[in-house]
């Protein structure tokens, strides 16, 4: 069985990954800390690498247990602004993390009365959950009034916000989501002159180039058929929930869907965009030229400056500077692919022209649809989800090879560095999770691999640290993912912030090491100088009959001028295997490599060393049940 598993291996080319590295990131020796698997640089003044933190914002903070289902916030309690404390955020910040990326901040529809503060009650038919989703925005120009200890106030408490995570040297995210809003879209704070999504809309005709939403002239909104598990706030009596929402003539729903009664499957609680792409998919813009894909920002932002746009291109830059001018140092981008590209090369000019650092990372899930929103759109950044992720989850579940996650890695070669790597998110399953993997430290192996192949950024979900499972039965929506649609506690992030405290101090044993072991895994991502450059070249390697290597192991090396790396994960329970890696002869020689050098692993503190046999070097690593080796060689 070995023989076949190393001919297989020979025949990919896969079983060591050997990136030779060049300067894509700055860094400086001096800047990284001896001691990286202890703490990070605390020097803020200088690059490092991406590390991004997402957290779902009105969960982060929640210190209330009782998770009722469909609860409301007054029983299962609600996170604040306040409650990212510099405790918190300066713990955060030791994860070796570069940029939080607050999740569900902008105003969203939801189910809660704030009439007091002149905003209008949202209508539980048109939304997911109690808290509401956070990708259902009602106002751009101001922010969710449950996350402010003061509602009146609520704009200045996430200015505050700003502040806090600048002052601890990590960068602000939020979200802004161009392919829909929600059905009760309604500007509050809009600055003078700007106009609502809609106002001026032409609603006698399904499609005008400067309407902001497509229509079904004629016909009214109709809620919904609702099944028992999909009843508005699970089936309790409201005012509003009576199957009814005033909207005629309706409007086409956010995921394209043209009847005046959408299924409830539907994205229902939302309203698509109209960019001036006709009913029957043609544009109503003008195209970029041929070879612009190739043209940098200013060529970009030149282009577009005499060009006559669809309404909504305008509504969109405004919103985006807007918040740059609050502080915000970037967007995550939803369902970016659902727009058109030119209206990103027309967004994204626009931001890098007033604040060229600002970090731009979308959501895209088609690998074909890649080049063209990085390319052209101008995009920074993309999810590395339908390829890497995809094929890194089957590994952890114990039915994927690992082959596979280097196929997927391939053939992104040519723009790895721009594919944002992740293990979760808010809209995938927590590792730990039985509908996952069933256990967080089956994560650990992914999470090396997944951190430490690339130069691109890297993203972690609160709570993954620390191994939440997403148990909790919220209301809308089923277990396994975090709710970002109900009121509900975190209970293992809730053990780490023990009582606004965030030092970890109701954790248990295990869940204390496996924050411990992301924070390591992080800081060498984030701050050791062989993360600097890029694949170049792959290289064969041979195994001996001897070696335990199989499609449950990964092996790669990373170098860069002052630095070199063997990462070596195994993705088994095995308790004892034994792993031969052997370095190719072209590689040994690179590096000078002899019999005298020295591996440490920066994850264990543990030495290995090298045999050199026929030019080639071999290293016996020993490895247990899901573990990794992080070598620096000495």
């Amino acid at each position: 069985m070995l023989k076949h598993k190393l001919n297989r291996f020979a025949s990919l080319s896969v079983p060591i990954l050997l990136l030779s590295l060049g300067c894509s990131v700055e860094h400086s020796t001096t800047q990284v800390a001896h001691s990286i698997t202890d703490k990070i640089n605390q020097d803020t003044s200088n690059e490092q690498r991406p590390i991004v933190y997402q957290v779902f914002t009105r969960l982060f903070g929640n210190q209330n247990t009782t998770n009722e289902p469909w609860g409301t916030k007054e029983e299962n309690g609600v996170g604040k602004f306040s409650d990212f404390t510099p405790k918190a955020l300066a713990e955060i910040k030791a994860l070796g993390v570069s940029h939080i990326w607050y999740t569900g901040v902008p105003h969203h529809a939801l189910v809660a009365d704030y009439t007091e503060y002149g905003i209008s009650l949202d209508d539980p038919d048109v939304i997911k959950g109690r808290a509401g989703s956070p990708y259902a925005v009602k106002d751009y120009y101001n922010v969710n009034p449950d996350l402010a200890d003061d509602p009146s106030r609520r704009l200045a408490e996430f200015e505050a916000l700003i502040k806090r995570t600048h002052a601890q040297g990590m960068k602000v995210i939020i979200d802004i989501v161009p392919n829909h809003v929600a059905r009760g879209y309604q500007s509050l704070t809009k600055p003078r002159g700007i106009e609502d999504f809609g106002a001026s809309d032409d609603r006698t005709m399904a499609y005008a180039r400067n309407n902001n939403f497509y229509y079904v002239p004629g016909k009214p909104f109709e809620v919904p058929t609702f099944s028992v598990d999909t009843l508005p706030l699970g089936g309790e009596e409201h005012p509003l929930a009576d199957n009814k929402f005033d909207e005629d003539p309706a409007k086409w729903t956010g995921n394209g869907a043209r009847e005046a009664k959408p299924d409830v499957n539907d994205w229902y609680e939302t309203v698509k965009v109209n960019y001036g792409v006709r009913p029957n998919g043609s544009y109503d813009f003008p195209r970029l030229p041929e070879g612009y894909e190739a043209a940098p920002l200013n060529v970009h932002f030149e282009f577009w400056q005499d060009k006559t746009l669809p309404d909504s291109w305008y509504k969109f830059e405004n919103i985006a500077h807007y918040w740059l001018d609050k502080g915000v140092d970037g967007f995550r981008f939803d369902m970016a692919e659902m727009v058109p590209v030119e209206f990103w090369s027309f967004l994204n000019s626009s931001i890098k022209h007033k604040k060229p650092d600002a970090f731009l990372l979308a959501e895209v899930y088609q690998p074909n649809k890649y080049r063209d929103y990085l390319h052209a759109g101008k995009m920074d950044y993309l999810y590395d989800k339908v390829g890497f992720y995809d094929a890194l989850k089957t590994v952890m579940q114990g039915t994927g090879e690992v082959s596979a996650v280097i196929d997927a890695h391939e053939k992104v070669s040519d723009i790895r560095n721009h594919m944002l790597h992740f293990l979760e998110n808010h809209d995938e399953q927590r590792i730990a999770s039985p509908e996952f993997a069933g256990k967080a430290e089956i994560g650990k192996p992914a999470l090396v691999v997944s951190a430490l192949i690339s130069s691109s950024p890297f993203m972690i979900y609160f709570g993954q640290e620390v191994g939440e499972d997403g148990s909790e039965n919220a209301g809308f929506g089923k277990p396994s993912r975090t709710s970002i649609f109900d009121y509900v506690g975190v209970p293992a992030h809730q053990r780490w912030m023990n009582g606004g405290k965030f030092d970890g101090g109701q954790l248990t044993d295990r869940e204390k090491s496996l924050r411990e072991y992301y924070k390591k895994v992080l800081n060498i991502a984030a701050f050791h100088p062989s993360m600097e450059g890029d694949l170049i070249h792959l290289h064969d390697i041979s195994l001996t009959s001897e070696s335990d290597y199989s499609e449950q192991h990964f092996a790669f090396a990373r170098e860069s001028k002052t630095s070199k790396l063997i990462v070596v994960s195994q993705f088994t329970d095995k308790v004892n295997s034994n792993v031969q890696v052997v370095l190719p002869e072209v590689l040994v020689k690179r590096w000078g490599l002899d019999e005298s050098d020295h591996l440490k692993d920066l994850l264990s503190g543990e030495t290995n060393t090298v045999t050199i046999n026929d030019g080639q070097a071999i290293i016996t690593t020993p490895l247990h049940s899901w573990e990794s080796k992080v070598y620096v060689v000495e």
